[in-house]
């Protein structure tokens, strides 16, 4: 039986490997998240405390369930060196049986 999918991919950016890192590790060893990308070499513009800002930053894919998300946003944020991260969950409306299922098994 195909489980319901329910699988949502968070956008969130973090300054530099380490923090990705820290973050994907940490996400999966919690099982708050089945799988992190990290994407490096995204240059992101922004207006911050009034002034336009540039930075590099890497980009974190991360798949998870969607009834994970508050816990997973709660435990990004406390561990973000940023004041204010990026947690974005766009819905995975079409996710293939195999990958969803494994998917639902690593963040229950």
């Amino acid at each position: 039986m195909r489980p319901v999918n329910h699988l949502v991919v968070i956008l969130c950016t973090v300054p530099d490997e380490a923090t990705a890192e820290k973050l994907a590790t940490g996400l999966v060893e919690g099982r708050l998240a089945a799988c992190v990308n990290a994407v490096p070499g995204v240059k992101s513009f922004y207006r911050w405390q009034g002034k336009i800002e540039a930075e590099t930053e890497i980009q974190l894919l991360i798949k998870t369930h969607s009834e994970r998300f508050d816990e997973l946003a709660a435990w990004i944020s406390e561990n973000h060196p940023y004041e204010v991260p990026e947690i974005i969950a766009i819905p995975a409306d079409r996710v293939s049986d195999a990958y969803l299922a494994w998917a639902v098994e690593q963040t229950s």
